[in-house]
């Protein structure tokens, strides 16, 4: 038993060697090809042949590979060439890139002639879905096909996943902490207010003008965790108005749900209010300029070069926001 874990150590480590060996290599990947085609043919006259080149060339590209890799890939058995046992684990592994280099040729060739472009968008799980679908619009609109990757998360993990490239834009509620070290540029796409909506059954209920009518009344806020929700807090206090918070949301999509079953006043973005009445079957009573939703694309370029990303702050900028800008 011992003996066979010695073997089968010392075999592993001799693969390896060889692995490491042709990796080495690969710059004069015609070598291992040469060998490949021997190997395959069995033997120099048929592998020049369909080669085009003298055995005597064949057989000087196979002795530079055997003394690179420090093995005899083959033994001359009389006027034959026999494959060593070196060899063949060599050649399992050349079998191996030859293939794949033919079905990497075959799927090019299948290819249109041109990809769609592929945009990896990070969206922090705060920013309101309406919001988002209005601001990526436009790259589904370009001249040219687009292939629109979204990932939702926190702040922190969409960060860092930018810093290493696996996205190219993160879309959020914020610029960059001062607290992160990744490096980024945040892009300031607009702002707007918030409006409070209700259904036409609950604004029946509610008593005096906005924003009094708000007093004692049901009202679903986003958690505790959203940059907002402090500065609604305050702006409560500032005008002594104290509704009765019937639940708390991270998902600003689920709220509006909720908000459309009447469980309660809910809010979203001033820029988006048509749109949430005709979704949510609500509608709005009262906006208050004095909170604002700011949205920000952060990417790893100050001067945004990718023609998909400049168009979809530029959009934002101009249509979704151009009634907000500072």
């Amino acid at each position: 038993m011992h003996v066979y874990k010695t073997i089968k150590v010392e075999y592993n480590r001799y693969t390896i060697r060889i692995l490491r060996s042709i990796g080495g290599y690969m710059v004069n990947y015609k070598h291992l090809h040469y060998f490949w085609v021997v190997a395959k043919e069995g033997g120099i006259a048929r592998a020049s042949e369909r080669l085009h080149l003298t055995p005597q060339t064949i057989s000087g590209q196979l002795s530079l590979l055997e003394n690179y890799l420090g093995i005899s890939l083959f033994s001359r058995v009389g006027r034959n060439l026999e494959i060593t046992e070196s060899g063949r684990l060599v050649l399992s592994y050349a079998d191996e890139i030859f293939s794949l280099g033919g079905e990497l040729e075959e799927l090019v060739h299948q290819l249109p002639a041109s990809l769609p472009q592929t945009l990896r968008v990070g969206v922090v799980d705060v920013v309101p879905k309406s919001i988002t679908h209005r601001i990526l619009e436009p790259a589904l609109k370009m001249p040219e096909p687009v292939r629109l990757i979204c990932r939702e998360s926190n702040l922190d993990t969409l960060l860092a996943e930018l810093a290493v490239h696996r996205l190219d834009l993160v879309l959020a509620d914020r610029p960059i902490p001062s607290t992160v070290s990744t490096r980024g540029f945040s892009h300031k796409l607009g702002e707007c207010a918030v409006s409070f909506f209700a259904t036409k059954k609950l604004k029946k209920n509610l008593k005096g003008d906005f924003p009094q009518c708000l007093d004692r009344a049901p009202l679903l806020l986003p958690s505790s965790d959203n940059r907002l929700r402090s500065a609604i807090d305050q702006w409560l206090d500032k005008h002594r108005i104290y509704p009765r918070i019937v639940a708390e949301f991270d998902d600003s999509a689920l709220m509006k749900v909720f908000g459309q079953e009447d469980a309660g006043i809910f809010i979203a973005p001033a820029a988006i209010e048509t749109e949430v009445e005709s979704q949510y079957h609500a509608v709005c009573i009262g906006r208050v300029n004095e909170l604002k939703e700011r949205f920000y694309a952060i990417s790893v370029e100050r001067r945004v070069s990718h023609p998909v990303v400049a168009a979809i702050l530029e959009t934002a900028r101009e249509s979704l926001f151009s009634e907000n800008k500072n």
